[in-house]
């Protein structure tokens, strides 16, 4: 017998239920009307007193992996070479599973979409290690090329550059901080087609991807340039106060993080030089003093340097 307040009784409207799993019936337990009979328990047959009896007990199985071509739903012969009893095989053995090894890829590679999606997501796996993005972000940026290649965005265009472009996308959409010369030279695909792949996803696919807040930068050049934690705070506040007047519209991200960096490292006595800035930022010096000039006239600033 269990209680459930999900429904209520349409006699007395009482939200007194109760299950009878013996009987299968549904009853209110104040005026005692049977409102449903022949329920279904959609829990599992089976009872477990502890986690390891439920851990052992049940038949889920794994969850979909996005990041493999099969979704991770087919079996694989594995390369131990070893029987059930942990004895290596013989020799004659190890060449019949060779053999059921190889044909079993070649028939579970079959469709011009799988052989996409094999090397695509070795790419994308390769290159998001290469980034230190964690597995969610990888997940995530397979679903998204899976998206891509059921609505046939793929054809004609380089698998790098739309690997490139998504891994892009999904950071954006996540609040991680990456920036296009990081996955180009990640990915060794040119900063300019990864940019023009990524323009065509987001308009293709409609992605919802805001705007980049630089201040998602600033403790990331301000380690490579071995700033305080006051140099830092004071970055993202001449940010914020910038957000705040719409004055980062239309202007690279990294640009305006690395300028914010620029004045504040004057303001607490830890100049860096615009090379220095520039260089861990992967920005030009003329973009620096173009976005140091606009926050110094439009925030009233009084610093010259």
């Amino acid at each position: 017998m269990q209680k459930t307040k999900t429904r209520t009784c349409p006699e007395c409207s009482s939200a007194k239920l109760i299950k009878d799993y013996e009987k299968g019936e549904l009853i209110c337990g104040s005026c005692g009307l049977v409102i449903t009979e022949n329920i279904q328990d959609a829990g599992p047959e089976w009872r477990a007193f502890d986690a390891e009896q439920k851990e052992k007990r049940a038949r889920g199985g794994a969850p979909i992996k996005y990041m493999r071509p099969n979704k991770g739903l087919v079996t694989e012969i594995d390369q131990y070479n070893r029987d059930i009893r942990g004895v290596k095989i013989s020799t004659r053995k190890q060449a019949q599973f060779y053999r059921m090894r190889k044909w079993h890829k070649r028939v579970s590679i079959a469709t011009s979409m799988e052989r996409n999606l094999t090397i695509a997501l070795a790419e994308l796996d390769r290159v998001a290690s290469y980034l230190g993005l964690p597995d969610d972000i990888k997940e995530a940026a397979a679903l998204l090329y899976r998206k891509a290649v059921k609505a046939e965005l793929i054809r004609g265009r380089i698998i790098e550059s739309i690997v490139a472009a998504v891994i892009y996308a999904i950071c954006r959409m996540h609040g991680i901080p990456r920036t296009l010369d990081e996955i180009s030279k990640a990915s060794a695909i040119e900063k300019k087609e990864i940019g023009r792949a990524y323009r065509f996803l987001k308009s293709e696919l409609d992605l919802d991807v805001p705007l980049t807040d630089p201040s998602y930068y600033v403790q990331k050049f301000a380690t490579a340039l071995r700033l305080s934690g006051d140099s830092q705070k004071k970055a993202v506040q001449l940010i914020r106060k910038a957000v705040k007047r719409g004055l980062i519209s239309g202007r690279g991200p990294t640009g305006v993080a690395a300028a914010a960096l620029y004045i504040a490292s004057a303001m607490t006595g830890e100049k860096r030089t615009q090379k220095e800035v520039a260089d861990v930022a992967g920005v030009t010096e003329v973009t620096i003093r173009n976005r140091y000039r606009e926050l110094k006239k439009e925030l009233g600033l009084k610093i010259n340097l």
